[in-house]
């Protein structure tokens, strides 16, 4: 009988310790699945963005074309998992400014409330320039504008 209650006396306290445990690993599992998955929806969101501002860029970096204005609308989902997104970007040069080297593009969209966030690089021409200005994926103006100047140079921006 003493084997009995020593059993009980070992068991008992694994077994609450078990009804707490599973629940909250469960919970702790899936928070980062969720967040795994909110995450590789927006990279893929900020590869295609800058997919197309790089498009933009080559289409109008073409030396038939003269001066202009080209708008696209990238046609991305305006929210991930009920969550609206936004991006900036910043442009830096490659090497020397002198060298007229070519310029990255490095575009950062961040997840609102979650705080999520990804960068993706968008490899540019030595005659590109970039306007600051912010993307906001559930607004009517959600696009990538592209103007070439009359001296060649390539005014890249999201949509005003």
């Amino acid at each position: 009988m003493v084997q009995v209650t020593i059993e009980y006396m070992i068991m008992i306290p694994i077994l609450i310790m078990q009804i707490f445990l599973f629940p909250l690993t469960a919970s702790w599992l899936m928070n980062i699945w969720v967040d795994s998955r909110r995450t590789l929806a927006l990279q893929d969101a900020a590869s295609h963005l800058g997919s197309t501002i790089q498009q933009l860029y080559f289409a109008l970096n073409h030396e038939t074309i003269s001066v202009g204005t080209a708008t696209y609308s990238p046609g991305l989902p305006p929210f991930i998992e009920n969550y609206h997104y936004n991006g900036n970007a910043t442009l830096r040069t490659v090497l020397d400014p002198t060298l007229n080297s070519s310029k990255v593009l490095e575009l950062v969209l961040k997840l609102a409330t979650t705080g999520t966030k990804v960068t993706t690089s968008v490899i540019l021409g030595p005659n590109a320039l970039w306007k600051e200005s912010t993307f906001i994926s559930n607004s009517t103006n959600a696009c990538v504008s592209a103007e070439k100047l009359p001296n060649g140079t390539i005014l890249l921006y999201f949509g005003e």
